[in-house]
């Protein structure tokens, strides 16, 4: 063989994070010239060309040659693709480019966003059942064998895998972030690409470097090997701790791993996240509602009190199995993902969050008034007269009070009690592994208000 050789560089399907709209990509190798060709001053070029129509973007650059005929370069290149890279090989005084000798090229390269998959088993991926979300040109994944491809479920696919730590134990099925990541495509107008590094069952300890952190390693290697750089880091995780004791600090815990990932990454990486699904009990009394209340909580909390930090619910869509989300639900996750990135990254002012609850006061000692924001509409509850079905659970001190009826307007909802409340109060509101009652929905949105667990209740003031 003779030519130019691409040794190291770019490989086919590869996204590059963009920085202010470009990126470097940087290449190199060797060159060989064919016996009988008089080539008495090499030169390697290399250039950039649109996949679609084979337009220039980057013309043809001299490489700089190196000792023992190999080359490197570093091209320049705008956000956007699919893009190839070409190479050729020539004298220094012919002018004919086109017909220089035979190079290496890297096909389907895009210059766009890159986002890191990370957290247990919903962020793998374990929706089964059949649900449309195709692959998509300019939609590209780093599987777990460190290769680029065109992303496609199951992400967490353990052929080859470079990272026994997040080796899989079973074949894994659909998660949200094709979605996520084909809404952002078509919004945004270039490239992204995902970087794999979930592991079902993770608790957060794997995730957090002060503890374990043998998961947190991984996908640091994993994206030193993809230069360093990433847009922003998709996690669903919290069921694990929500059942091993581990709920009452996953707070503080959560606040150490993504503390050590940005002082690591030189950057305040935005943290996308999902609040908790529900949890189908498959015996009975398992004892760990107030695990999983006291996770939502954390989760619900690490958005109000951490920069950076994004949530959506779950609560509300379907499930697969007793814990996992089915892959229709995925794709509906994957939407809330992108539009919530499109408004928390790239201040796209259109895309509305979930209402989370602002206040808790008695306004009389049988009455308690709960303040929701944002709303884009009202506050729509499923049934006004909560008895069987009951969304919230008031508590004065360790006693749950009963409601008689619940009214909703605008951003509020009144709760009528059935007895005088006894201070302090607390109140919650789909906290349990399987919450009885579907939680209130903002109308215009439809998005389910944010789960929420022993929010502190203010007193009844006669004033």
């Amino acid at each position: 063989m003779v030519g130019v050789f691409i040794r190291f560089g770019p490989e086919n399907w590869q996204i590059f994070q963009q920085t202010h709209g470009f990126a470097c990509i940087h290449a190199g190798g060797e060159y060989v010239i064919p016996e009988g060709r008089e080539i008495a001053s090499p030169v390697v070029y290399v250039r950039i060309l649109r996949e679609d129509s084979g337009m220039e973007v980057l013309g043809w650059q001299r490489a700089r040659l190196l000792s023992e005929e190999k080359w490197e370069a570093e091209l320049t290149v705008p956000a956007g693709g699919l893009y190839r890279l070409e190479t050729t090989l020539l004298d220094e005084s012919d002018p004919v480019l086109e017909w220089g000798v035979r190079g290496d090229m890297r096909h389907h390269l895009g210059v766009g966003d890159l986002y890191v998959i990370a957290g247990q088993s919903n962020s793998a991926g374990y929706g089964k059942e059949p649900a449309y979300d195709p692959p998509e040109l300019g939609v590209h994944l780093c599987r777990n064998n460190l290769h680029w491809d065109l992303a496609s479920h199951p992400m967490n696919d353990s052929t080859d895998s470079a990272h026994p730590a997040n080796l899989e134990g079973c074949n894994t099925g659909a998660c949200p972030y094709l979605s996520f990541a084909k809404t952002l495509h078509r919004e945004l107008g270039y490239p992204i690409g995902l970087i794999q590094s979930s592991l079902g069952g993770s608790p957060l300890s794997q995730w957090n470097p002060e503890e374990n952190g043998s998961l947190y390693r991984s996908m640091m290697e994993t994206l030193r090997s993809q230069g360093g750089q990433v847009t922003g880091v998709l996690w669903y995780q919290g069921c694990t701790d929500a059942e091993n004791g581990q709920a009452d600090s996953y707070f503080s815990r959560f606040a150490q791993t993504v503390s050590a990932f940005r002082k690591e990454m030189g950057a305040e990486i935005p943290w996308l996240t999902i609040q908790l699904n529900r949890r189908l009990a498959y015996e009975d009394g398992l004892p760990f509602d107030e695990g999983w209340g006291t996770i939502r909580e954390a989760q619900r909390q690490a958005a109000r009190k951490m920069p950076g930090i994004s949530i959506v619910p779950a609560i509300d869509c379907s499930l697969s199995d007793g814990i996992h989300n089915t892959a229709a639900a995925n794709v509906v996750l994957g939407e809330r993902l992108a539009a919530a990135a499109l408004r928390d990254i790239y201040h796209r002012s259109w895309s509305h969050p979930a209402p989370d609850l602002e206040s808790a006061v008695l306004t009389a000692p049988d009455v308690m008034e709960l303040t929701f924001s944002p709303v884009a509409g009202r506050i729509y509850g499923y049934d006004s007269v909560l008895v069987d079905r009951n969304a919230f659970t008031v508590w004065s001190g360790d006693k749950a009070l009963s409601i008689k009826t619940a009214e909703y307007f605008d951003n509020k909802i009144r709760l009528h009690l059935s007895e005088l409340a006894q201070e302090p109060c607390q109140v919650s509101a789909g906290w349990q592994m399987e919450p009885p009652a579907r939680l209130p929905v903002d109308f215009a949105t439809h998005l389910p208000i944010l789960a929420f667990h022993r929010v502190e209740v203010a007193p009844f003031s006669k004033s």
